[in-house]
Order: structure tokens, then sequence, then C-alpha cells
């Protein structure tokens, strides 16, 4: 996994669920914030994160340093995925599949967010199982994380030289 210099992104960053969690102790409760924020370029690169705090702003703005050094990047083709994914986390099950031109981003909730920071403009979603909004999210983020270019995937097959377009993100990236 190559490592994305987010300094040159122009990252946008989308606040997905914000919790209240509190802890007894003996003078009553303690109140603390977590924050769950999706951050995307709009052009397949993605990230979630998490962040905790006494005060929300604090905690949207560790969720957002934690979604910066987390981002993936989204093989898309002609603005939609290029096949079917599943996956789940959790008790969060999520299925992607791509879409025509025109169809839209049928999503609902952690997925939608995602979907659409990553530049996705055409695809079905289904949200299967818990409904937790932060075990949904790292589904869908594992989903398009599993997701390769079936171009350069038949290339690797066949030991031929990779696409054109392929060959200079390669080189672009640091050896594994």
């Amino acid at each position: 996994m190559e490592k994305i210099d987010t300094e040159e992104l122009s990252l946008t960053e989308k606040l997905v669920h914000v919790r209240r969690v509190a802890k007894v102790v003996k003078g009553g409760r303690r109140f603390s914030f977590a924050a769950l924020v999706v951050v995307g370029d709009g052009h397949g690169r993605v990230g979630a994160g998490l962040g905790k705090a006494k005060e929300i702003p604090e905690a949207i703005r560790k969720a957002g340093v934690v979604a910066r050094k987390g981002l993936i990047t989204v093989p898309l083709k002609n603005d939609t995925i290029p096949y079917a994914v599943t996956t789940k986390f959790g008790a969060a099950k999520v299925f992607l599949k791509p879409a025509a031109p025109g169809t839209g981003v049928i999503a609902g909730g952690g997925v939608r967010a995602v979907l659409q920071v990553a530049g996705v403009k055409n695809v079905l979603s289904k949200s299967l199982g818990s409904s937790n909004s932060i075990n949904v999210v790292q589904a869908t983020m594992r989903a398009l994380s599993q997701l390769k270019d079936p171009e350069v995937e038949l290339a690797k097959r066949k030991g031929q030289p990779q696409p054109a377009a392929s060959v200079e993100e390669a080189s672009s990236g640091e050896p594994a």
C-alpha cells in the first residue's frame, strides 16, 4: 500500500456521526464525544477516521487527522466502481454494485458519505445487518480497498506490461 501525500490534495471533509458517551464516576457522569469523519478528493481517494475528545470540535479535528493518514485509492471506471463487491465489518455488511451513467449514488447513511467524497457518481448499494454507522463506514472502506483495476490485474496475470495510465501510477509510488 502506497503512502498518499495529503499536502498536495484538496480534500473535502464530511462529518458522518457524532456520539456522546458517558463515564459514570462518583460525582455523576463525565461526558465526552466520538466523531466519525470521512475525507476524500472526489477523484478516487478516500479515508475515514474516528476521533474522541471532551468537546465536539476537537473530536472532529482528531477524526480528520486520522482519516487523512488512512487514505486509500479507489479504482474508478466511468464514475463508478469496476465490479460488484460485498464486505462485512463487525455485524455490518455492505454490498456495492456498479451502475449505469445517470443513476446517481443509491446509498444511505455512512455508505453515501464515503462514496460521495471518494468521487463515485453512479453506484447501487445495500447495507445489511447492523446499522451502526462506524461499522458501516468501515465495511464500505474495506469494500473499496478490495477493489482492483481489472485491466492492470489482467495484464499482471498475462505477464504483459501494464496499460499506459497505470504505469504512471505504479512508477510514482514507493516500492513495496
